[in-house]
């Protein structure tokens, strides 16, 4: 079963959230090197998110937590893409991790698939 990206993130709503939990991942190490910011800004086009669709996110990052999809594929495809994210700067910070794994917890999700998904990533 092979489902794109803008088939699971089929509303604006989605997208935004997707968005807000990687800006979350990106920031937790309180800096964001030219890499980081380069891929926040392919996610959001990909997303075809405006700057103005995303300001929101940027005017209230003190105040941002993860918004926790329902639908199981979009659960994995955010998952994969916030590990994306703690690797793109090819160092796993422990603040990064850790937001990860809260995030990987309130999926549903273990651990071990946390780590196996870092470890699959970097290969």
């Amino acid at each position: 079963m092979n489902v794109s990206f803008t088939q699971i993130l089929n509303t604006q709503e989605k997208k935004l959230a997707f968005f807000q939990n990687i800006v979350l991942v990106a920031i937790a190490d309180r800096y964001v090197d030219k890499l980081e910011s380069d891929f926040l800004v392919s996610v959001g086009d990909q997303l075809q998110l405006t700057e103005k669709d995303t300001l929101h996110i940027a005017d209230n990052l003190k105040n941002l937590k993860f918004i926790i999809p329902q639908d199981g594929l979009q659960k994995s495809l955010e998952l994969e893409m916030l590990v994306k994210m703690v690797l793109q700067d090819g160092i796993v910070e422990k603040r990064e991790y850790d937001l990860c794994l809260e995030y990987t917890r309130q999926i549903g999700f273990t651990k071990e698939k946390l780590d196996e998904l870092i470890a699959q990533s970097k290969n």
